[in-house]
Formats: C-alpha cells, structure tokens, sequence
C-alpha cells in the first residue's frame, strides 16, 4: 500500500514539491551561512518525493545525543528558518492538506501534507527515518 502511496504522491506533485525543495537547497548552499538550511532542505526534498511509510524526527531521538542541529545553534537556526521560510511554506503545505481533505482518496495526501508542516516549521536538527 506504501508504494502505491508514493507512486500517487510522486506522479501528481511529489515530484515537484521535491525539486522544489532541491532547487531551494542548491540556492542556500551558494553561501556558507546557508549550508545548514540547505542540508534540511535536501532532507525534506527527499522526503517530498517517497512520504508514505518515512517520518520525520528529531536526531536526538535517533542517535541519543546532542549536536549543533540539536542544540542551541539548531534552536536559533530554526528560529531564523521560521521567520523567513517556514511560515510560508508552512501555510502552503497546510492550504494543500485542506484541499486533499475534501475528497476521501485525498485524506492521506492530506496527512502527508501535514507531516511537511510540522517538518517545515522547524528543519534543523530533524532526520527522516522508516516507519
């Protein structure tokens, strides 16, 4: 059912939200400073394009200790994302969940599109892994 899932979600705009996320990924890494938000941006390009059956948590959960994505830097880094980004792109994620709602075949698109909420708000320090 998984890879039915992510066949759907790919084919009618997995594929775009991920090179979306891609291209946005490419852009932060032109400078140094960005690179943190990059790497994000890749992770959750990736995890746009294959959802179903993925999760995204926080690396402190998975590998049980701290590191700069994970503590303060991480904080203020998510901070700053929030503030220029991830509200936004939050908001866009959020109106697509509602719209997939109102079908009842859009209901887990619409679930997945909230998991991206979650993870668009606050990138940093966070790893996608299976479920």
């Amino acid at each position: 059912m998984r890879l039915i899932g992510n066949i759907i979600w790919f084919v009618f705009g997995g594929l775009c939200m991920g090179l979306g996320w891609f291209l946005v990924g490419l852009l932060m890494f032109v400078s140094i400073i960005g690179i943190p938000w990059g790497r994000a941006c890749f992770m959750l390009g990736g995890f746009c394009l294959w959802p179903f059956g993925r999760e995204v948590v926080n690396r402190r959960t998975v590998t049980g200790r701290d590191d700069i994505g994970t503590g303060p830097l991480g904080f203020l880094g998510n901070v700053a994302w929030f503030l220029v980004a991830g509200f936004w792109l939050a908001l866009g994620h959020l109106g697509s969940a509602l719209l997939c709602f109102i079908t009842i075949i859009g209901i887990p698109f619409g679930l997945q599109h909230l998991k991206l909420v979650g993870a668009t708000l606050a990138p940093i320090g966070k790893t996608v892994v299976e479920v």
